[in-house]
């Protein structure tokens, strides 16, 4: 399988499965509950080929892979001989015991609930804006059966979202999925819908916000009949009660009847109990919370828009956008439309702007080539391997993309401007179109803020530059594309392969050589740039003046020392010639810690190059030749 080997890495880099709770994706990510975030090897998932980056955000640990995500978790999921239907482990017995912030569990929250269905949702809402766009040009009749049919295709997830959010919302609340879609289809049940209208038994709560006109009774009790069609929060509370109810009655009724008769008396219970009162809460809950967005974004819709659009990237980097996810759902289904999804839809299109301009101004080959994939995913609105991959780690590109974004939502947000439907990327161009108004004013403001903004991107990153990790010249001068690698440190030379760490020993981030240290030195190895100085300074990513890629790990597992031990000499962006001090490290406090001191000096772009040859020299001194990269 092509993604068998990844995944292998992937699960070991992570702990293991008896270090996983659960585990999910999204459009790029793996998201990972784990029993203890330090028993996961974060700075060798980030070398690994074929991950992007790794994030630590909403109490989860993300392993960024970009477009082949869906892949990739298949792999792992079998790899791992994990059901993608049920948690990896209910034991969390081993957890850190670390306090989840309540954002963090907020984050999961929604992550867990909506991940599942975001791809649909896009799907349908594509139909739907396309379907718009065609009745506005007046290329296909609202009348006919062809849009009937297709506006059925382009509306079912919407219209029967409490259904496919009563099974995610279950599933993340540990009942079973399919108890949350019959609760789910009991709110937006046909026949219930069609008694809220006539005249009304009597009035509840008459002349004030909350009036509610009664037409049918429970037990005696009044039901207020709404339109759950579409609705979010409703389910998503009904779904967390029907698993604490379920759970109940799995502890008290016996296993020989359990199959059939805890459904019964869950659903004969949260049924009732949901449109009595917490339908009605929840809807009313809704209605508060549109309207307060729409009040903070109508008293000033230009600092709103370059507040989102500025920030929007931000948020993404941190997975903090699912925050935002259900109010733009909230505004979809109550008010029909949502200007914070016009605000962000430019985002994608100034981060590809800076790709281009990053891909027209490097010299380097690997960021070219990185920058393809990631400008065409950007088109579709999937900005993670454009964030991870280019702009962010080099810093100045991902500002601009920012400053280009909030130049864009201030002018969309100026012009009240919305979305119709969930879309991003090119995708989103239809769903601005009004379906009661068609192509209007608002509709070519967003579009002309979206070109402003990825022209503004690629100019910004193109004209102001960046630090370009590559030195082309030095490159043309190297003899027979032969480039030398001096060794940092002092000390006995080991083969990777008798190293204690498979990722290292399999070459899985790449060829090089290990050295036992006989004094607690590192040494530049190049003429180069310092690219990472990791946290806890026991790992530094250096590059030469050809493009050479070097990663120092001083010792294994030595991350869980935080730092302790260690000194730096040298920040992210120094200068560095062979020889310059760069770490020191107190040798003998590291072993009395009981840590292995062995350390890999890895070219992590290997597969850039011909070979990478190690010398055969049992010891070496400081800046003595050590690896020699053939071209």
């Amino acid at each position: 399988m092509k993604h068998e080997q990844l995944a292998k890495d992937i699960l070991s880099g992570v702990g293991g499965k008896q270090n996983i709770n659960s585990v999910v994706h999204c459009a790029t990510r793996l998201r990972f509950k784990l029993k203890n975030d330090n028993n996961a090897k974060t700075d060798e998932l980030k070398n690994l080929p074929g991950v992007i980056t790794v994030m630590q955000s909403g109490g989860q640990y993300q392993v960024v892979v970009g477009n082949e995500v869906s892949d990739v978790y298949k792999a792992l999921l079998q790899v791992g001989n994990m059901n993608a239907d049920e948690p990896v482990s209910s034991d969390d017995s081993e957890s850190s015991g670390k306090k989840e912030s309540l954002l963090g569990q907020f984050i999961d929250l929604i992550s867990g609930v909506f991940t599942p269905i975001l791809g649909l949702l896009a799907a349908t809402g594509m139909i739907k804006g396309f379907l718009s766009m065609f009745t506005s040009l007046e290329w296909l009749d609202p009348a006919s059966g062809t849009y009937q049919l297709l506006n059925a295709a382009g509306d079912c997830l919407f219209y029967f979202f409490p259904i496919f959010l009563g099974y995610t919302a279950m599933k993340k609340f540990g009942g079973s999925p399919f108890l949350g879609m019959a609760i789910g289809a009991s709110l937006v049940y046909p026949t219930l819908s069609g008694l809220s209208g006539g005249e009304p038994l009597y009035t509840l709560f008459a002349g004030t916000l909350f009036e509610s006109p009664i037409h049918i009774t429970f037990l005696g009790i009044p039901v207020i009949l709404m339109s759950y069609s579409s609705s979010v929060i409703p389910i998503i509370i009904a779904a967390y009660f029907g698993a604490k109810v379920e759970a109940f009655f799995k502890k008290i009724i016996p296993s020989v009847v359990r199959t059939f008769l805890t459904p019964f008396f869950t659903i004969l219970i949260v049924v009732p109990v949901t449109f009595l009162l917490i339908g009605p809460i929840a809807t009313w809950a809704s209605q508060l919370i549109g309207a307060g967005v729409s009040g903070i974004y109508d008293l000033s819709p230009l600092v709103t828009g370059i507040v989102v659009g500025g920030l929007w990237q931000v948020l993404v980097i941190f997975g903090l956008h699912w925050g935002i996810v259900p109010i733009m759902l909230l505004n979809l289904s109550t008010l029909k439309a949502d200007p914070i999804l016009a605000m962000m839809f430019a985002a994608s299109f100034a981060q590809i702007g800076a790709v281009l301009g990053v891909m027209l101004k490097t010299k380097n080959t690997k960021l070219k080539s990185l920058g393809v994939p990631a400008f065409v995913s950007g088109i579709f609105g999937v900005t993670e391997p454009a964030i991870y991959g280019l702009t962010l780690p080099l810093k100045k590109p991902f500002i601009m993309s920012c400053i280009a974004s909030a130049t864009a939502g201030g002018i969309i947000g100026f012009a009240g401007s919305k979305m119709f439907v969930f879309a991003s990327g090119i995708f989103g161009v239809p769903a601005l179109i009004s379906p009661t108004e068609g192509i209007n004013y608002e509709f070519w403001m967003a579009m002309i803020a979206t070109i402003i903004a990825f022209v503004l991107g690629f100019v910004l990153v193109y004209f102001v530059g960046f630090k370009d990790p590559a030195n082309p010249e030095a490159a043309k001068q190297a003899p027979d594309n032969r480039y030398e690698i001096a060794s940092p440190m002092t000390g006995e030379v080991v083969p990777l392969q008798e190293i204690n760490d498979a990722t290292f020993a399999g070459e899985h981030m790449g060829k090089g050589i290990a050295i036992r240290p006989t004094s607690g030195r590192v040494v530049s190895p190049i003429n180069g740039v310092v690219q990472t100085i990791y946290r806890t300074k026991h790992a530094i990513g250096l590059v030469d003046d050809q493009g050479v890629e070097i990663l120092i790990h001083i010792g294994q597992d030595t991350v869980q020392l935080k730092g302790q031990h260690f000194t730096t000499h040298v920040k992210d962006g120094d200068r560095v010639s062979v020889g310059d001090l760069i770490v020191e490290f107190d040798l003998q406090a590291i072993i009395e810690a009981g840590y292995e001191t062995v350390t890999p000096i890895i070219v992590t772009n290997t597969a850039d190059y011909l070979d990478v040859v190690a010398t055969t020299n049992r010891e070496v001194q400081e800046k003595d030749k050590l690896v020699t990269v053939i071209g």
